[in-house]
Protein backbone atom coordinates (compact mmCIF):
# COMPACT_ATOMS: atom_id res chain seq x y z
CA UNK A 1 0.00 0.00 0.00
CA UNK A 2 1.48 3.33 -1.01
CA UNK A 3 1.22 6.58 0.91
CA UNK A 4 -0.47 9.13 -1.35
CA UNK A 5 0.51 11.91 1.07
CA UNK A 6 4.18 11.43 0.22
CA UNK A 7 6.04 14.45 -1.15
CA UNK A 8 7.35 14.01 -4.68
CA UNK A 9 10.29 16.22 -3.76
CA UNK A 10 11.05 15.57 -0.06
CA UNK A 11 13.31 18.63 0.10
CA UNK A 12 10.27 20.83 -0.63
CA UNK A 13 8.46 19.82 2.57
CA UNK A 14 10.15 22.49 4.71
CA UNK A 15 9.50 25.22 2.14
CA UNK A 16 5.84 24.27 1.80
CA UNK A 17 5.45 24.23 5.56
CA UNK A 18 6.95 27.72 5.80
CA UNK A 19 4.70 28.92 2.96
CA UNK A 20 1.62 27.43 4.67
CA UNK A 21 2.45 29.19 7.93
CA UNK A 22 3.02 32.53 6.17
CA UNK A 23 -0.33 32.31 4.37
CA UNK A 24 -2.12 31.24 7.55
CA UNK A 25 -0.64 34.16 9.46
CA UNK A 26 -1.69 36.62 6.74
CA UNK A 27 -5.24 35.21 6.82
CA UNK A 28 -5.37 35.26 10.62
CA UNK A 29 -5.66 31.47 10.92
CA UNK A 30 -3.85 30.23 14.05
CA UNK A 31 -1.84 27.29 12.64
CA UNK A 32 0.15 25.28 15.17
CA UNK A 33 1.75 21.85 15.39
CA UNK A 34 -1.73 20.30 15.82
CA UNK A 35 -4.62 21.90 13.94
CA UNK A 36 -7.51 19.62 14.92
CA UNK A 37 -9.45 22.46 16.51
CA UNK A 38 -9.55 24.51 13.29
CA UNK A 39 -12.64 24.46 11.12
CA UNK A 40 -12.66 22.99 7.64
CA UNK A 41 -13.33 26.50 6.36
CA UNK A 42 -10.17 27.87 8.02
CA UNK A 43 -7.99 25.06 6.70
CA UNK A 44 -9.57 25.32 3.27
CA UNK A 45 -8.96 29.05 3.10
CA UNK A 46 -5.25 28.51 3.72
CA UNK A 47 -5.00 25.70 1.17
CA UNK A 48 -7.00 27.65 -1.40
CA UNK A 49 -4.86 30.74 -0.99
CA UNK A 50 -1.70 28.66 -1.31
CA UNK A 51 -2.91 27.16 -4.59
CA UNK A 52 -3.97 30.58 -5.87
CA UNK A 53 -0.53 32.02 -5.18
CA UNK A 54 1.29 29.03 -6.69
CA UNK A 55 -0.79 29.32 -9.89
CA UNK A 56 -0.13 33.07 -10.06
CA UNK A 57 3.60 32.45 -9.65
CA UNK A 58 3.58 29.82 -12.36
CA UNK A 59 1.67 32.12 -14.73
CA UNK A 60 4.21 34.91 -14.17
CA UNK A 61 7.03 32.54 -15.12
CA UNK A 62 5.63 31.46 -18.48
Amino acid sequence: MSNSNRALVPEARQGLSKFKNEVAQELGVPFKEYNGELSSRQCGSVGGEMVKRMVEEYEHRI
